[in-house]
């Protein structure tokens, strides 16, 4: 079917993709149509058209979806960091854990099996950690939100209902503060301007809260105004850091952090562990659901009392620490120095004795263990491996060393099931087996969703 701009059409909405684009295919041809839902019928306005594909604007909804949501889960229309806004939570779960399926198809793995998706339910409320550029409006007031799709303007978002209602009110009160002040937002376009980013985490157990302010300049007269304004009106506030990020570049974070009050880290729980987490340290931005994950990755890895775990991204060291107690020794590796030393730090105030940190790249874990063997005064030959890397997966390098260590259990995390499902492909003619792959939502009314499976090493390897 041959599409023009500005053409309306009649579409079935046959589909929907990670980004919250629903699908229709008439005739095969491909359309995305943003806010719309599988089993909608909706009249449209062709507003893009492509040798492969089509976009679309919603005219009219003739039919709606029964997987269509009552009322649209976030009303920031502006925003689309929420793919599933639309869709009723059930479905939403439906479509990640098919994601999960279609994946592995892919990378040529269809016998893996895919288990149920583990949830807490909890779809509101759920992110301990938020990073909110800022930007000036038009009438001279702060806009303090998330990107607008494809583009750097910053939309309004500060009551973004996937954050604690805490970080909201200290939003205002820094809003409130820096148009008082006339501070001055920082324009991606000139490079001018002083504040870039609040970046805010809060501790779920603790409720301890950190706020970091991504700034141009370490110069900031009113530093003590601030601090007292900020900590009277939210005493859960037990740090306030200055995190300096000159480069004109999309990187939120800069290498340099000064404490204006208080500590540079803040205290949690989970899995038993208690965690001390440095601004840039990993942590899983959901608590609640943490929980599922690591109680699933600890009966996957199986932890048998006198074995060797070595813990790759270990971030601040969670996953590894509430292992610890039923291993000989864990080992980790992190590229982020104050994340291993949250890690040495949490070890020892959870009176953990048999757990050691190293600083380093985990794709380049062969010479860091080499580093560590010397250190330790003896060979790592580990019996079980923990890989929780970034989207971008393993490296071929890495996989290739970590199977000729040949531990007999390999439990991956991942937050893409595209570079899980590849990197389990690369590990099978090694002599892994991969086991069933357990979808776990930590990112509701997103596209996002992490998994976790074992990986077994055959008898004949």
């Amino acid at each position: 079917m041959a599409f023009k701009k500005n053409q309306t059409v009649i579409l079935e909405v046959v589909d929907i993709n990670h980004l919250g684009f629903g699908v229709a295919k008439p005739d095969g041809f491909v359309v995305f149509i943003g806010g719309t839902v599988p089993g909608d019928t909706v009249e449209a306005r062709i507003i893009k058209v492509n040798a492969s594909y089509a976009v679309a604007r919603t005219e009219r909804l003739l039919t709606p979806s029964p997987h269509r949501a009552d009322t649209e889960r976030c009303p920031i229309r502006a925003c689309s960091a929420c793919a599933y806004k639309n869709v009723r939570y059930a479905y939403e779960k439906d479509v990640k854990r098919t994601s999960v399926i279609h994946a592995f198809r892919k990378a040529g793995l269809s016998d893996v099996a895919v288990g149920e998706l583990l949830s807490t339910e909890q779809t509101t409320h759920y992110r301990n950690k938020a990073q909110f550029p800022v930007a000036r409006r038009a009438d001279g007031g702060l806009a303090i939100g998330f990107f607008a799709p494809k583009s750097h303007r910053v939309c309004e978002a500060a009551a973004c209902p996937l954050q604690p209602p805490v970080f909201t009110d200290i939003l205002e009160t820094i809003r409130t503060f820096a148009e008082a002040h006339a501070l001055t937002a920082y324009d991606e376009t000139t490079g001018d301007g002083w504040l870039r980013h609040i970046y805010l985490r809060r501790g779920e157990v603790s409720g301890e809260i950190l706020l970091t302010l991504v700034v141009t300049d370490r110069h900031f007269p009113l530093a003590s105004d601030f601090v007292q304004c900020v900590t009277q009106a939210h005493p859960a506030i037990v740090g306030i850091l200055l995190n300096l990020q000159r480069a004109r570049t999309n990187v939120i974070l800069g290498d340099t952090y000064l404490t204006l009050f208080g500590r540079d880290y803040l205290t949690d729980t989970l899995s038993g562990v208690t965690l001390s987490l440095s601004a840039p340290a990993f942590y899983q931005v959901n608590h609640d659901a943490a929980e599922l994950l690591y109680r699933k990755a600890r009966e996957l890895a199986a932890p048998q009392g006198d074995e060797l775990l070595l813990d790759l991204y270990c971030g601040a060291g969670s996953i590894g620490l509430s292992m610890a107690d039923a291993v000989r020794e864990v080992i980790g590796i992190e590229i982020v120095e104050s994340a291993v030393r949250c890690a040495e730090q949490n070890a020892k105030q959870s009176g953990i004795q048999n757990a050691r940190f190293f600083t380093g790249d985990a794709a380049d874990a062969e010479r860091l263990l080499c580093d560590a063997e010397r250190a330790l005064g003896h060979a790592i030959r580990p019996d079980i491996v923990i890989l929780d890397p970034p989207r971008k997966g393993c490296d071929e390098r890495l996989l290739t060393y970590i199977a000729s260590l040949a531990p007999s259990r390999i439990v991956y995390i991942s937050c893409n099931p595209e570079t899980l499902a590849r990197d389990a492909a690369h590990l099978a003619p090694l002599g892994y087996t991969c086991g069933t792959v357990t979808p776990v939502d930590l990112f509701p009314g997103t596209g996002h969703v992490e998994s976790v499976v074992r990986l077994e090493r055959r008898l004949d390897n």
